[in-house]
């Protein structure tokens, strides 16, 4: 930490990620080596690293079928595809998410129906209870977004009560899980993120779950398999392709064997990699709720989830003390992200800056609480130390912006 002079500057990145694991460095030059970097293109008898990795995951998650993409947006878009949506229908969709979501719904041809954010940074039930009733939609594309699992079983019996596909984004949950159940695998498809900036590091890369048989095979279909489907572990028997693969469009979303190989052995390193996040994140988050002006709220006990990175209220301030509290905050090296700007910035934006979508909805619950939620990263390139000192910086800014 350096010392401006005035107020002390935290220095170090909040991009920055740990080196991957030397296993998978080697295994990438392997393959370089031999230049088989497409999925499909593995030596006779060999089973390729994209095909491992989807037996892998799914085993890991409890899930009988796996399908690896080339990014989350793209499993989130082929989910969609397979559960049936058709250009023109309705999709119910968390108001408080980030572009891919919508993009996938816009891809896929259909419209989103937004629902509205509660305080909790989590959908909010009771209104997707009247969305449902009143849109009469047929899909419930579910961001846990940042990370915040809404009451999962309620969610599983509003789907079930009003005949609703839920499919659930799951880019900020790998590893967490509801009621001890994995995230991902309480709606018909789950979708996660490898994006350098989630849980796993491959640059980009989807992962799509399912137990369906049909939705499995739809997806090796879309994801680009060509006639190679029998070469995936993780599928469906071969007659269940008979009765689609006329039917399906090659997509080419597949992932490579290179995203595959850094993929597998950052499988094993998940649970402490969530570990260390978790200590990381009750700093901040304890820090954090001392300090005047800040609110952090409380995670339902049945939350297993992964803190790599953490969300706060500014409560009771103006717009223009939050826009300040915020730049003060990056000025300082603490990166900051606020959801309440009106112009997108980075990979922040908000569903009022989306103008493809057909009527953008006036939703003053989730204005709300998007004009004053920030946003932070927790690289585990940050130390405890590191975690003290921010919320240190953070209060120093607090105090000089409202006193």
């Amino acid at each position: 930490m350096e010392d401006s002079g005035q107020r002390p500057i935290f220095s170090k990145e909040f991009t920055k990620q740990e080196s991957l694991p030397p296993e998978a460095i080697a295994r990438a030059i392997e393959l370089l080596q031999t230049g088989r970097l497409h999925r499909y293109n593995n030596a006779p008898g060999e089973e390729s690293d994209a095909a491992l990795l989807e037996r892998e995951f799914a085993d890991d998650v409890g899930s009988k079928y796996c399908v690896a993409l080339s990014s989350c947006g793209s499993s989130l878009y082929v989910a969609l595809k397979c559960a049936g949506a058709q250009p023109g229908d309705l999709v119910l969709s968390n108001a408080f998410t980030l572009a891919p979501v919508p993009g996938a719904v816009e891809h896929a041809g259909a419209k989103p129906v937004f629902v509205e954010c509660g305080r909790d940074f989590c959908v909010d039930l009771d209104d997707l209870e009247r969305q449902a009733e009143a849109s009469r939609a047929r899909y419930f594309l579910m961001s846990h977004m940042r990370g915040h699992i809404a009451d999962m079983d309620r969610t599983v019996e509003i789907c079930r009560r009003f005949g609703i596909v839920l499919i659930e984004d799951c880019a900020h949950t790998m590893g967490a899980k509801w009621s001890g159940r994995y995230s991902g695998t309480f709606g018909r498809i789950g979708c996660f993120s490898t994006q350098t900036y989630k849980h796993i590091n491959s640059g980009e890369g989807g992962l799509l779950v399912t137990d369906d048989d049909a939705i499995a095979a739809k997806a090796i279909l879309y994801s680009g398999s060509y006639m190679f489907y029998d070469r995936h572990i993780s599928r469906p028997d071969g007659s269940v392709f008979e009765t689609c693969k006329y039917e399906i469009p090659n997509l080419s979303l597949r992932m490579s064997n290179l995203q595959a190989a850094l993929i597998r052995p950052q499988l094993k390193l998940l649970p402490e990699r969530v570990r260390q996040w978790n200590e990381r994140y009750r700093i901040l988050a304890e820090g954090l709720k001392k300090i005047a002006h800040i609110r952090v709220p409380a995670r339902d006990s049945r939350e297993d989830f992964v803190g790599s990175s953490i969300q706060f209220s500014l409560d009771d301030l103006s717009p223009s003390q939050a826009e300040a509290f915020v730049s003060e905050c990056n000025r300082c090296g603490v990166a900051v992200m606020w959801f309440g700007r009106r112009e997108p910035q980075g990979y922040t934006s908000n569903y009022r800056t989306w103008r493809y979508v057909e009527r953008l909805p006036d939703l003053r619950q989730t204005d709300s609480v998007l004009d004053v939620m920030c946003d932070m990263r927790i690289p585990l390139t940050f130390t405890m130390e590191d975690c003290n000192v921010l919320v240190r910086i953070i209060a120093n800014v607090m105090h000089s912006v409202t006193r």
